[in-house]
């Protein structure tokens, strides 16, 4: 991918973590192609058990059509880091079981749900996009942090 088609802005603070707000959410965002992907993690604590290693983070996501050309999600790849190192690769058809039509202008918008074994983590991937003329790329989403609030203090 050249470098014009990959233009990347990301929300961060000069310690290289996005910046939490006063709930501990974290906010990243990614522009390839004219896709925008806007990612916002947060931890739910009344769904957690940090006892038994459960934690649980929602993220919601906003997909933007930012260019010129009408976009479809056809496929996602998720890529999930416990602070362990552990490894989880998740792939499947669209999101929350739709394939959004993106034309110039438009966005989606879901929220989704990730267990960790540890009170930090990441994820990162790619949405698998096809425009109208049948011509396939990644958008890539920038690795996000997923962490219980004043856990990377």
């Amino acid at each position: 991918m050249t470098d014009d088609k990959l233009k990347e802005h990301t929300d961060d603070s000069p310690s290289g973590l996005p910046p939490a707000d006063d709930q501990g959410s974290r906010k990243k965002d990614t522009t390839t192609r004219g896709i925008r992907i806007e990612v916002k993690s947060k931890y739910l604590a009344e769904r957690s058990s940090p006892r038994d290693e459960q934690y649980l983070f929602a993220y919601q996501v906003r997909i933007s059509n930012v260019g010129s050309e009408t976009t479809q999600l056809v496929s996602r790849e998720w890529i999930i880091t416990s602070a362990e190192g552990d490894t989880e690769h998740v792939k499947g058809p669209g999101v929350v079981g739709e394939q959004p039509v993106l034309a110039p202008g438009g966005s989606f918008e879901y929220t989704s749900y990730c267990p960790l074994k540890t009170a930090v983590g990441s994820m990162h991937g790619t949405y698998q996009m096809v425009t109208g003329d049948g011509e396939t790329f990644d958008a890539r989403i920038a690795p996000f942090t997923l962490a219980v609030p004043n856990a990377l203090n």
